[in-house]
């Protein structure tokens, strides 16, 4: 090789190396905290900067003057992040749409529109990026809302109110939505009524004139079930629902537009005289689920390993969530975190993912911050 081909070959290799080098550096995870703020308002949702080499996390940015922001949804973009607002206050409350300032780790508020009805607790964005369903708890009721391309939210579409009620007169004298999920396919909703003990699903109308649900049906649960929380699976052939109050996982197999019932598990590793199962994902790679369970005798995470055939699944541990009521957690993108927002002891607990396992490994550093409630995080390789 003469000197001329030699020094080529030395400044390709380093302008390869510097240009990977760029990419990487042009790499960011955010972690985005929403948290109840005690019915007054205050520093309501937290954005810190996450690091994927060791699992610890800085606060880069905070959201003041922000009523109980209990729970928040990310855009499948990752442009923009909606968040519930007055939630557990006794007038309606709200939806309020931020864009995400990447570069800068900071959100932007955009609009924010009346939910239609009392508690909201749980929010959804379709696939599409295009709608919204919200779920309110107290007054049992579900509002649909349509996005605007700027991220924006326009006024509800539609509001449904539901009346019924259940086995636990404690918990279940009415009906309480406590979430909604769209079908894999897009084309259908399901609100999951703790006070009633039933799914609700609906056919989704969206044309250029109109946005409803309409063609109500009914799928009961097993009675004193409390349905919370619902995850389908990302092969779109089965659906899993976390039941509050009896601490049982559902399987589901969906098939157009049905889900149809195939076993449920108990999430709990202990009897308890009352059951708090709140949160459900599943790993990227859709072999794993993981469960949290909010005491009062347990705060953990339980582990299950799914059968990709027939959606069934196979306990492979229970770990203790290093925290009080773990009400919310969520899986990084990668697959190799898993963070808990433990809200009555103000800590998110982040653990290592074994990828292949599927287990659990706790970190020692806890990301501190008062009352969390939901988390969501996404990495972002350009911005």
């Amino acid at each position: 090789m003469n000197k001329v081909v030699f020094a080529g070959a030395i400044l390709l290799l380093g302008l390869f190396f510097h240009s990977c080098k760029t990419k990487e550096t042009n790499t960011k995870t955010l972690m985005f905290v929403g948290s109840f703020t005690d019915k007054k308002p205050g520093e309501g949702i937290y954005v810190y900067e996450f690091d994927d080499e060791n699992g610890k996390a800085e606060l880069k940015s905070t959201v003041d003057s922000l009523t109980n922001s209990s729970f928040l949804e990310l855009s499948p973009n990752g442009k923009y992040i909606y968040s519930v607002l007055d939630a557990q206050m006794p007038y309606n409350g709200k939806v309020g749409a931020f864009e995400i300032d990447a570069e800068n780790a900071k959100l932007n508020l955009l609009n924010i529109q009346d939910c239609g009805g009392l508690n909201p607790a749980h929010l959804e964005v379709s696939k599409s990026g295009k709608l919204l369903v919200n779920s309110n708890y107290s007054d049992g009721s579900l509002s649909l809302f349509k996005i605007k391309e700027n991220g924006t939210l326009e006024a509800y579409s539609q509001v449904l109110h539901f009346k019924d009620s259940s086995l636990i007169k404690s918990r279940q004298e009415a009906s309480h939505i406590h979430s909604a999920n769209f079908s894999p396919d897009g084309n259908y909703v399901f609100a999951h009524d703790l006070g009633a003990d039933k799914i609700r699903g609906f056919s989704l109308l969206n044309t250029e004139d109109s946005l409803a649900l309409t063609n109500q049906k009914d799928i009961k649960t097993k009675l004193g079930s409390g349905p919370r929380h619902f995850s389908f699976h990302p092969n779109g052939k089965f659906g899993y629902l976390a039941n509050e109050l009896s601490g049982r996982v559902d399987v589901y197999q969906y098939i157009k537009g049905d889900l149809v019932f195939v076993e449920d598990n108990l999430s709990y590793g202990q009897q308890q005289d009352i059951y708090r199962t709140a949160d459900i994902h599943i790993s990227p790679d859709g072999k794993f689920l993981y469960v949290s369970n909010r005491g009062p005798e347990e705060d953990t995470i339980t582990v299950f390993k799914i059968n990709e055939d027939n959606g069934k699944l196979t306990l492979v541990e229970r770990v203790d969530t290093g925290g009080k009521h773990p009400r919310n957690f969520a899986i990084h993108p990668s697959g190799k975190y898993l963070l808990v927002a433990n809200m009555f002891t103000d800590n998110i607990v982040v653990f290592k993912r074994d990828q292949d396992a599927g287990k659990l490994t706790k970190l020692d550093e806890e990301i501190k911050v008062k009352t969390p409630s939901s988390v969501q995080i996404r990495t972002y390789k350009h911005y």
